[in-house]
């Protein structure tokens, strides 16, 4: 009986989450939009470009040899697709995750009640996570890029709280001597401070992400994952090796930019 009022009051619900979820449709459509729109040419110019700047020629010509490949297995649509995905649920993540760490090292209760629950969601198993989202959500890209956001959001949380609580006493006392106050101090000298440690978790939160991307096209997601899925389910092993591939590329390339962006700062 419980169960049952349960599902029902998760179904009532669904009209409501979709409302929430309005901001985070939109912009993976445009996203989406755009990466399908801008010739594969370009986009190759833009990583390559990224690439050179962050690791060098050598990493340059390696990332052009593996975008090349994805273009000629005829699998640069799911790939742009799956990248709208990524750097939506990261947008999302980025935007809820670091006030929430500003707020944890504000506050010691704030963080007590917190860490929790970031336990939780990084210790359920990530199917888990797809069993509300459909109830709430209902299936499709969406839904799949919520899952995403959810278990890929505590890192930035948390780093973004530690790195704050890292910067020393003495710079705070700097800035307050100057007359900034507490929001020109968070802003001018504790983030940038804390830099580091922030990109460090946004790095996590991107590859995160990315190993969601496969689970997520259990509830329709698509992209690279739906193309493992749907391989895997008629067990065309070559198509699901070449959909790994793309992931195993892109993961590596966005996670060489990150890194060095990291450790630039």
């Amino acid at each position: 009986w419980i169960e049952k009022n349960i599902k029902e009051w998760l179904f009532m619900q669904r009209p409501l989450f979709k409302k929430i979820s309005a901001p985070i449709d939109t912009v993976l459509n445009s996203l989406d939009s755009l990466f399908n729109f801008i010739p594969f040419p370009i986009v190759l110019l833009i990583f390559l470009y990224f690439c050179y700047k962050t690791n060098g020629f050598k990493f340059a010509i390696i990332s052009m040899v593996g975008l090349i490949f994805i273009d000629l297995v005829d699998l640069w649509s799911e790939s742009m697709t799956t990248l709208a995905m990524i750097f939506t649920a990261v947008i999302f993540c980025i935007l809820i995750g670091i006030p929430l760490g500003i707020l944890s090292s504000r506050s010691k209760t704030f963080e007590i009640i917190l860490r929790p629950i970031l336990d939780i969601m990084q210790t359920i198993p990530s199917f888990v996570y797809l069993i509300p989202v459909v109830m709430l959500f209902g299936i499709g890209l969406t839904p799949g890029v919520v899952a995403t956001i959810v278990f890929a959001l505590p890192p930035v949380i948390r780093l973004t709280n530690l790195g704050i609580r890292q910067v020393g006493k003495g710079f705070k006392e700097a800035g307050s001597s100057l007359g900034l106050s507490k929001t020109l101090i968070l802003v001018k000298v504790e983030i940038p401070l804390a830099l580091k440690t922030i990109m460090a978790g946004i790095n996590q939160t991107l590859m995160l992400a990315l190993s969601m991307v496969v689970i997520a096209a259990l509830i329709g997601a698509g992209g690279l994952g739906l193309t493992v899925y749907v391989a895997l389910g008629r067990l065309d092993i070559g198509s699901a090796v070449i959909g790994g591939t793309g992931i195993v590329i892109l993961a590596i390339i966005l996670d060489r930019i990150t890194q060095k962006l990291v450790n630039s700062k």
